[in-house]
């Protein structure tokens, strides 16, 4: 595993294009600190590996939900029907990248 040092946070957040204070780099380096000590003392835990990872602590019913069957989709007029714009048969948007 990688070392999380203060060049690798830099590198990080030079590559996801956004910068940080000294200060804030020094105190996520200390949060990923504490993360790595957690996790080895999660690791040292007998018969953990017996388990199945959890995305979610507790079971969820989800028996309220409608079954998911494949319909005709709209045609193609139809759904372009409250389109606030459109062009060449398609929604035109408006542009976010400047």
């Amino acid at each position: 595993m990688k070392e999380i040092n203060l060049d690798v946070l830099r590198d990080a957040a030079n590559r996801l294009l956004f910068d940080m204070s000294d200060e804030e780099y020094r105190t996520l380096l200390e949060e990923f600190g504490v993360l790595t000590r957690q996790m080895e003392t999660i690791g040292r835990i007998e018969g953990l590996e017996g388990f199945e990872p959890m995305t979610f602590p507790f079971n969820c019913e989800t028996d309220y939900l409608r079954e998911d069957e494949p319909e005709t989709p709209l045609a193609r007029e139809e759904a372009l029907r409250n389109a606030g714009s459109v062009q060449d048969n398609e929604i035109k948007l408006p542009k976010v990248v400047l």
